[in-house]
């Protein structure tokens, strides 16, 4: 090939590169799309998790929800009350009372408590044994089974399954609500911190029926409705149910329950 092959091929080349670099540049600035600059402050004060637990795809979803008036300012439930005060700075808003809330499993059908009517020899996932018969070797239909599938899709470590039973770690919990999407039986709430007493059962059939597949199930007695001078407690669908906002935590429900389910 000639010298002025070679040439012409390089300015070919070289044309051409400075054309698609001139393109790209002009391209970027014409449809480059603006980033409102709160949404990048909101977004350096959310923890970064990503966890999902508010709701949106990411912190970098909650930021842009929050700043197109979408979300909530409080709308992280990992951040809590802190990082709701610093968002709430940047838009110039008040971020209210945050109340810290942590996940809380309600079944303390232990393998000492709860009855077992076949031993179980498969995969450990809590949705696949569900679908077992009778809902899986416990005797109990609404409990926890215990094969950790909350265990796995909790990204803080925060809970475990001790003796056949999901347990949180209240510290470590932060109310992502990721437990409470992978838990087939929909055993997992979020309640609140502070709150000191809790019915640690989820089964709906009557008494004597609870009886027989757990020794520490809720019966519905109502006998902590009837003590609950602040009318916090009541039995709904065979089970006792206590509204934190009118509990005083004075623990007199707690102390009449026969099968001392209320922790």
């Amino acid at each position: 090939m000639s010298v002025t092959g070679i040439i012409i091929a390089a300015i070919i080349v070289g044309g051409t590169g400075l054309f698609i670099g001139v393109f790209l540049g002009f391209a970027g600035k014409k449809f480059a799309v603006e980033v409102d600059e709160r949404e990048e402050a909101i977004l350096g004060v959310l923890p970064g998790n990503n966890c999902g637990g508010c709701g949106y795809a990411g912190c970098s979803g909650l930021a842009s929800a929050i700043v197109k008036g979408e979300a909530e300012v409080g709308g992280c439930p990992v951040g809590g009350a802190p990082v709701a005060a610093k968002i709430g700075e940047i838009m110039g808003q008040e971020a209210g009372a945050q109340v810290h809330q942590v996940a809380f499993v309600k079944c303390a059908g232990t393998c000492d408590k709860a009855g077992q009517d076949y031993e179980y020899h498969g995969l450990g996932d809590c949705v696949m044994v569900n679908m077992m018969q009778n809902g899986g070797p416990k005797s109990c239909n609404y409990g926890c089974i215990g094969e950790g599938t909350c265990v796995k899709a909790c990204p803080f470590d925060a809970i475990h399954v001790v003796n056949g039973v999901a347990i949180v770690d209240k510290d470590a919990c932060k109310a992502c609500g990721k437990c409470i999407a992978a838990c087939p039986r929909k055993l997992i709430d979020l309640v609140p911190y502070e709150q000191k007493h809790l019915v640690q059962c989820n089964n709906k059939d009557k008494g004597k029926d609870v009886m027989k597949v757990c020794s520490v199930g809720c019966i519905g007695c109502k006998m902590c409705e009837k003590v609950c001078e602040a009318e916090a407690v009541k039995v709904l669908d065979n089970i006792s149910r206590i509204d934190p906002e009118k509990c005083t935590n004075c623990g007199a429900c707690a102390a009449k329950c026969p099968k001392k389910i209320i922790q």
